[in-house]
């Protein structure tokens, strides 16, 4: 897979200059901003963010020592109805009894409009703060602003408190609507090093600078006077600590809104934005702690959790099983499947991520339902006492945005891979459709990491090399009134099959077909039948009779059909001129069609498309069209559109762009059929 220049912008990049901070107050709304019908640099925008300013401090109280204090002071505007979605905010927290359970307070929160030339304010009531539970780990405070309007300016200030440290939360300079103005300072005590990194393509102005600052640690002494039994005196004392605070200043400008492209595979992670994560901490007479610096020492780090290691050196609760099912198996490619299968039927995945064992594996797999890391964890296990190679492979799936940095928790995944003569074999069992070397599309995102028993580790390359095939065979006829009448035999493999079984039975037939029927230029689907719908290890096959009214246009006595039907792509995704980001197809694939057309007696052909191929350099693709007049009055096509890269860098985005230009204007051909 080719990443050419693909993040070299992603690079921290520290330009320190002389910034001075914007004025800003909450509640001084003014009515040249309510006013202001439409964002002067982005007419389409339906919302701005006019002004948002994060701090984060590490500041120190006697009773919990150090804390982290992050705090947001924020104001949008709305332009037009479409960003009234913008007047609900949220805010995630992690809400565990430990160290890192997080305080969220909302309070400012007001929205302001222009009424008669004066400026009103409505504040937030009560009725319009949320708390909702987002599962056993986390909460999401929420508000909805009141009385919005199309020129509305909203404001609103929250803070979000916690004794983690380390929990330094990230800020994002851009997002989908306009960002005039976005401040971010961090003070941070000269006991805590962070590791400051920033994405995107623009990078905000940076100013540092140093702060005095002092502890001050009262305490109190009892002892006796005028000797034993006698009366008591209580002093009272005052310790200073001085230390010096570290003052970080970013201040973007006039970011552009995050336009959504065709393909992409999560824009966050294009979005400017600043991540930090905690390295070290040194106190004064107290040894230095090192955090993770680098991937392998991520790895060793995450590998030694109680919750990671441990559980893959427990075996007792699955022996027994395992050596009944294993009996007269002795190849490594039937030891895996037995494994997998295994595991997929008897635990069930509870839909949480994340790469650190709740319950346990031994628990899991007795209450036959558990996270991904159980479940995978597990299969690891099982694997390895059945004689494999086998290791854990740290994840961070789509959702989460690429691996980029080293970082704890850049991963929130991990899968099984088995070591053979071949390369690596890549499981997991949370999905009942996957198979060995066929991961859920959540996983598939560029590259993770393999941990071994000793704590080394390597890169893995999670993107899948085989294309994923869909084969048509379609043979159909027209009539002299250019009704449709054909059988359709469709045969997906891989990927492309665990899409379609995941389309078959996330739904009702009655209700899969209809869906097929109106994607499918309303056609009537008749006789249909599925082969290997559960046999997930062999291509599923569907076939079907269809008719349609609306496929082929009769003018002037001639008939004007697309000769693909259906099946034809009719729009290129690829229409910008320029574009950002990659283009993430999430597999490799293979379109390939097989068609024969009967020729309505009393008509010939007139007019046919040119045969063509399309060859894009690199052997990055291919499109090749044929067609061709055969006996009996009929038409043989065949078509085929291969790519073989998972992702395309933008370095080869015009090449894609032509590719798929010159593609849809052959399929967009019409035969036209004359009368004799």
């Amino acid at each position: 897979m080719k990443f050419i220049k693909f993040f070299s912008f992603l690079f921290v990049l520290f330009i320190f200059t002389q910034t001075t901070a914007q004025e800003f107050k909450l509640g001084k709304v003014s009515v040249a901003e309510l006013e202001q019908k439409k964002h002067p640099k982005d007419s389409s925008a339906a919302a701005a963010i006019l002004y948002k300013r994060g701090t984060a401090t590490i500041e120190y109280n006697e009773q919990d020592g150090f804390v982290l204090v992050t705090k947001v002071d924020a104001r949008i505007k709305i332009y037009k109805k479409e960003g009234y979605d913008w007047a609900n905010q949220s805010v995630t927290y992690y809400n565990v009894s430990n160290d890192s359970r997080e305080k969220v307070d909302f309070s400012d929160v007001n929205t302001f409009n222009l009424v008669n030339g004066k400026v009103e304010k409505t504040k937030l009531k009560s009725d319009g703060v949320f708390n909702e539970q987002v599962n056993k780990y986390r909460g999401r405070k929420k508000i909805t602003m009141p009385n919005v309007k199309e020129g509305s300016v909203l404001e609103y200030s929250y803070t979000v408190r916690t004794s983690n440290i380390g929990m330094m939360r990230d800020w994002a300079f851009q997002t989908s609507i306009p960002v005039n103005y976005s401040e971010y300072v961090t003070y941070i005590p000269e006991y805590y090093i962070f590791n400051v990194r920033q994405k995107g393509y623009i990078f905000p102005k940076v100013t540092a600078g140093k702060n005095n600052k002092s502890i001050f640690i009262n305490s109190k002494e009892r002892y006796s006077v005028g000797g034993f039994g006698g009366a008591t005196r209580t002093e009272f004392s005052q310790d200073k600590i001085d230390y010096m605070e570290a003052e970080t200043t970013y201040i973007a400008e006039d970011l552009p809104a995050m336009k959504e492209e065709s393909f992409v595979n999560n824009i966050d992670n294009y979005t400017s934005s600043l991540e930090q994560e905690l390295s070290m901490v040194k106190f004064p007479n107290s040894p230095i702690k090192t955090f993770s610096t680098d991937w392998n020492s991520v790895a060793k780090t995450i590998y030694e959790y109680d919750d990671f290691g441990p559980e893959l050196n427990k075996t007792g609760y699955f022996e027994d099983d395992l050596k009944t099912l294993l009996a007269g198996v002795t190849t490594p490619e039937e030891k895996i499947l037995v494994i997998l299968n295994h595991v997929k039927s008897n635990v069930k995945w509870d839909k949480y991520y994340g790469y650190s064992c709740d319950k346990g594996v031994r628990k899991a797999y007795q209450e036959k339902s558990g996270n991904v890391a159980e479940i995978n964890l597990m299969l690891t296990a099982m694997l390895r006492h059945a004689g494999l190679t086998a290791n854990p492979v740290l994840v961070s799936t789509r959702s989460n945005g690429v691996a980029l940095f080293p970082n704890r928790t850049a991963y929130n995944y991990v899968i099984a891979a088995v070591e053979t003569e071949k390369g690596y074999i890549l499981l997991d069992a949370s999905d009942k459709l996957s198979v060995p070397n066929v991961l859920p599309l959540r996983t598939l995102n560029w590259y993770g990491r393999l941990i071994r028993k000793d704590g080394t580790s390597e890169q893995i390359n999670l993107m899948p090399k085989k294309p994923s095939s869909d084969v048509v065979f379609m043979n159909y006829s027209i009539d002299a009134d250019g009704k449709v009448t054909g059988k359709t035999r469709r045969q997906c493999t891989d990927y492309n099959a665990m899409i379609t079984r995941e389309n078959i039975l996330s739904s009702k037939e009655d209700e899969y077909l209809e869906k097929l029927e109106n994607q499918n230029n309303k056609i009537e689907i008749s006789e249909y039948s599925k082969i290997n719908e559960k046999d997930i290890l062999m291509p599923i096959v569907e076939t079907y009779s269809f008719t349609g009214n609306d496929l082929c246009e009769v003018i002037g006595g001639k008939i004007y059909v697309s000769p693909m039907l259906f099946f034809a792509n009719e729009k290129n995704p690829f229409n910008q001129e320029t574009r950002e980001y990659p283009v993430d197809f999430g597999f490799p694939f293979l379109d390939k069609y097989n068609i024969t057309i009967k020729i309505p007696d009393g008509f010939a052909v007139e007019t046919l498309p040119v045969p063509v191929a399309v060859n894009m350099e690199d052997n990055l693709g291919t499109f090749k069209f044929n067609i061709a007049v055969s006996e009996n009055n009929t038409l043989q096509m065949i078509i085929s559109h291969q790519i073989n890269e998972a992702i395309v860098s933008t370095e080869q985005y015009e090449m894609l762009k032509d590719y798929y230009k010159a593609m849809i204007a052959k399929e967009s051909e019409k035969i036209v059929l004359k009368k004799i």
